[in-house]
């Protein structure tokens, strides 16, 4: 089985929105349509690397070969300075700056284009202007980073790492969306990957991360994330590593569907030739006259073991012979709980500690277990609630007999 490459975020997202999309995209290479807000997000970020460097500090990062650091010097990018202090963009600098490097490429028209161009340079005047007014304290900016997360191969571009005043970094990811809240930040997965890159390459831990809204120039911080908040994207990245490794590309339809640029190829979307329509047409018409009759016998199956359960219930029997087979009654019985009722019983005594998976199963166990106090447990039983279900099963029988062959469930 081959590897599977190193995930970046979007790499990530692309594959667990449709697999087809990323096979189309990583494997094959396929072309999408340029989009305009794309193009503009591309062009906005590429200028704000250029207007932060100046202010980067490098810091220390991990060697390959375990937890020691390098030093500063070993980090200096570019030619050795007289001392002077890096040339800082002035707003006219900034401003042609952005004019070099804008992109007409999709938007859908010149208006279109302007507006976009228009708020790019508003949003980096004003940033400019914030940067003279609060320096930030950078380590790094649209720094390319790569690690193994337990075993898994990561990678991804980091917008900007700053030094927070307690001396951890802070990972910042700049986003030029038309809205954005600190519930983004908190259940990104985006910036709980750049903290596990982060972490994997420098010697300092990470302390917060951020979405920069640029359009309001907010910066939406929030804390590092615990391992145990981790763990839960490194499973969904263990998935999509072995989907991919397994070649299980199957299309995955949805709204996203819409904006896709391989719906003509895509066999979701794909036409039927026209020699194949006739037959085909057929099958399908065949195939919904059999599901409409599916539909009726299980309706009149459900009436008829309703009807023999009242019949049996009524008699006291629970096996019926009939002409080739015996109708067999079975009882089913399932607990419910209320886990909102458990829960502060548990943590008044101290033992919330005892319920591990909130299932009744587990409750059960609890149930059971000779360390909770008696009068606990009787107080968490009496929370529950037993459901019973009764079923028939046919057992093939000799005339009627009743001698068991197979067993099959209504």
């Amino acid at each position: 089985m081959a590897a599977a490459p190193a995930l970046s975020y979007s790499s990530y997202r692309t594959y667990l929105e449709c697999p087809l999309r990323w096979k189309y995209l990583y494997v094959e290479r396929r072309p999408e349509t340029p989009r305009g807000y794309f193009t503009f997000g591309r062009v906005v970020h590429s200028v704000l690397e250029e207007l932060v460097r100046p202010f980067v500090v490098p810091a220390a990062r991990r060697t390959e070969g375990g937890e020691s650091q390098r030093t500063l010097d070993d980090w200096r990018t570019g030619p050795a300075t007289d001392g002077a202090p890096p040339h800082r963009l002035s707003p006219e600098e900034l401003l042609a700056l952005y004019d070099r490097s804008w992109s007409s490429e999709g938007y859908t028209s010149p208006e279109e284009e302007a507006r976009y161009r228009s708020l790019g340079r508003e949003l980096l005047l004003k940033y400019h202007d914030r940067l003279e007014r609060d320096p930030p304290k950078p380590v790094a900016v649209e720094q390319h980073l790569e690690a193994k997360w337990d075993g898994i191969p990561i990678h991804g571009y980091i917008d900007r790492i700053d030094r927070t005043s307690t001396g951890g970094l802070e990972v910042m990811d700049y986003k030029t969306s038309r809205e954005l809240s600190h519930e983004d930040a908190r259940e990104s997965d985006q910036l709980s990957l750049y903290q596990v890159l982060v972490e994997s390459n420098y010697a300092e831990p990470v302390e917060r991360l951020t979405l920069y809204h640029l359009r309001t120039l907010t910066p939406l911080r929030t804390r590092a994330r615990d391992r145990s908040s981790l763990d839960p994207l490194h499973v969904r990245l263990g998935s999509v590593a072995d989907g991919i490794r397994e070649q299980a590309f199957e299309p995955t339809p949805g709204r996203q569907c819409a904006r896709c640029d391989f719906r003509t190829i895509c066999p979701e979307f794909r036409e039927v030739p026209a020699g194949d329509g006739e037959r085909l047409t057929a099958l399908v018409d065949r195939f919904e006259a059999l599901r409409a009759d599916e539909r009726r016998l299980e309706l009149e199956l459900a009436r008829t073991a309703d009807e023999l359960h009242r019949a049996a219930e009524a008699l006291g029997v629970h096996r019926v012979p009939g002409s080739r087979s015996v109708a067999i009654r079975r009882r089913e019985e399932a607990w419910q709980f209320s886990l909102d009722s458990i829960r502060p019983l548990l943590e008044s005594s101290g033992m919330a500690t005892r319920l591990g998976q909130e299932s009744p199963d587990e409750v059960k166990r609890l149930l059971r277990d000779p360390e909770v106090p008696a009068e606990l447990r009787r107080k968490v039983s009496e929370t529950g609630s037993r459901r019973v279900r009764w079923y028939w099963e046919l057992e093939a029988g000799d005339g009627g007999a009743g001698t068991p062959r197979s067993a099959q469930r209504l």
